[in-house]
């Protein structure tokens, strides 16, 4: 029997961030790798717990050289690892990238380069194209970010601007062997986009990146724009032959961490309503839909009967206010006006990395008291979601949900639970 409605959302959510351990997800696959030493290369939310279960796990010798974000380090023996800014680079994250493509440049053919890629590794291999300022590609960044691009548009325009990602690293470790790994955090679990796919094939052209600008407004220096329609950013192509030897294994993905979320509800004899691990769109309208979802099913079975609804994927927020936040707690926000005081229904929203936007916080919970409660403490919960203030509407509730780094990540994760109470 489920007895707090709270404690089971935030088990929902641990099972799925459990699924994408690196102990979990990455072991398994280590034990056919028959090498005597790995050089291992990584970038990632994940890439210290990564490098930590190559350490702990590979039976040959280990050495090299992983970027993490803040606060995202463990402790290693024979791997350096380094700490870096994200999602806006750093000066750290420009001179670990450069280091990392000074070790794959030293690389011979009979040599073989572990890459440990998870979500994150596009801010934090943050060395630029040697004819792009830094300072140019940041204040772009920052720009994309509170745009309302999806993850695939972000991305497409960071390998164009970068030395190291979109196959370019690559380009240095070729010819020696390469093995990457991958943790999935983005919708369709494409290679190519996971990480801005240092060690993987662009498809996307600068012509793409030129539509991303236009499309999104972003103010772009004349230079970079020249650079852009001259072809002289282009990437590398699936087919180049600096990919011959190189091989690439996804070890989790979003839909691993919601089957395994699914599994717990399952067991507590709960219905799954499955929406997916590709959920996109704008934040507000996805939480308006998942409200119908959810409304729909109350009309369609026994009010007797529990239920659940999980998703994954990523929205996105186009920022307009000033306030603090992140998209969880933005759609936890829209959930709730959505929802009104619907008995019985409650819901938790977060980021499996544990950081949700701006804050320190991996997302939000929700209830049928939550408008209720916010009002008897003077609070506009339609003020706090248009000025994108999430983070201070809950908090002023303390229904934050504060977990610190998972060192890893799958995406966001969100389950609205309809848990009637016992006859």
């Amino acid at each position: 029997m489920i007895t707090s409605p709270t404690d089971f959302l935030i088990n929902l959510f641990q099972a799925a961030v459990n699924a994408a351990k690196a102990d979990n997800c990455l072991a398994p696959h280590l034990s056919s790798l028959v090498h005597d030493k790995v050089h291992v290369i990584g970038a990632g939310k994940a890439a210290a717990a990564m490098a930590k279960t190559i350490e702990n796990k590979f039976a040959g010798q280990t050495s090299g050289i992983v970027v993490t974000r803040y606060g995202h380090s463990v402790s290693l023996d024979t791997i350096e690892v380094i700490e870096a800014a994200h999602p806006v680079p750093d000066a750290l994250g420009v001179a670990s990238a450069r280091r990392i493509t000074e070790l794959a440049a030293s690389l011979g053919h009979d040599d073989l380069a572990l890459c440990l890629i998870s979500g994150g590794a596009s801010a934090l291999l943050s060395l630029p194209h040697r004819k792009v300022a830094f300072k140019d590609k940041k204040q772009i960044t920052r720009q994309l970010l509170k745009s309302g691009a999806t993850i695939a548009e972000i991305n497409c325009v960071r390998k164009h601007l970068s030395a190291i990602k979109g196959g370019q690293l690559m380009k240095l470790i070729h010819p020696a062997q390469s093995l990457t790994f991958l943790i999935s955090d983005v919708v369709g679990d494409d290679p190519s986009t996971i990480g801005s796919g240092p060690t993987v094939g662009d498809s996307t052209t600068c012509t793409d990146v030129l539509n991303v600008f236009s499309h999104h407004d972003i103010d772009v220096p004349q230079y970079i724009l020249n650079l852009l329609e001259s072809d002289q950013l282009e990437t590398p192509k699936p087919d180049s032959r600096i990919f011959a030897r190189s091989q690439t294994i996804i070890v989790a993905t979003p839909l691993d961490a919601l089957m395994a979320s699914a599994a717990i509800a399952k067991a507590a004899n709960m219905k799954v309503i499955m929406l997916g691990d590709a959920v996109a769109g704008e934040t507000n309208q996805v939480a308006k839909e998942h409200a119908r979802v959810v409304r729909q099913q109350l009309t369609k079975h026994s009010t007797n009967e529990p239920f659940v609804v999980l998703s994954g994927g990523e929205t996105t927020v186009k920022v307009t206010g000033s306030g603090k936040g992140g998209p969880n707690t933005q759609y936890a926000l829209a959930l709730a006006l959505e929802l009104g005081s619907l008995n019985n229904v409650y819901a938790i929203a977060c980021d499996t990395d544990g950081v949700d936007g701006s804050e320190q916080n991996a997302g939000a919970l929700i209830g049928p008291d939550t408008l209720a409660r916010a009002r008897s403490l003077n609070l506009d919960a339609l003020e706090f979601l248009e000025n994108n203030d999430a983070y201070s509407f809950f908090s002023k509730l303390d229904d934050l949900v504060v977990t610190g780094p998972t060192l890893t990540n799958v995406n966001d994760f969100r389950a609205i639970c309809y848990l009637p109470k016992p006859a």
